[in-house]
């Protein structure tokens, strides 16, 4: 997951330099040149949508199996889940009295 994460914000700050590039070149550039590189600018826009969006369905791929994971285990052991939130219960309520 790190890994992952790790990649987005490399792809994320590689496609925000490209852009910027892309426009300062735009600003400079017309006719022709100008929609060229403007097409180049929504290519890659398009590319980025496509890596975020994989990016977000596996997010949310993960978040379904570890939320079934944990209905399966407060199912099997709903005396250890009453304990445990019982037990984080106090510990919030002792934090927020020292207060």
């Amino acid at each position: 997951m790190e890994a992952t994460r790790e990649k987005l914000v490399v792809d994320i700050k590689t496609l925000l330099s490209d852009v910027d590039s892309l426009l300062r070149q735009a600003a400079e550039a017309t006719g022709d040149e100008a929609r060229q590189l403007r097409q180049r600018a929504e290519d890659l826009l398009d590319q980025a949508q496509e890596r975020f969006a994989g990016a977000r369905d596996e997010v949310v791929r993960r978040g379904k199996v570890a939320t079934r994971a944990t209905d399966d285990w407060v199912h099997d052991n709903p005396w250890s889940a009453i304990g445990i939130g019982a037990t984080l219960g106090l510990v919030v309520g002792f934090l927020i009295a020292r207060r």
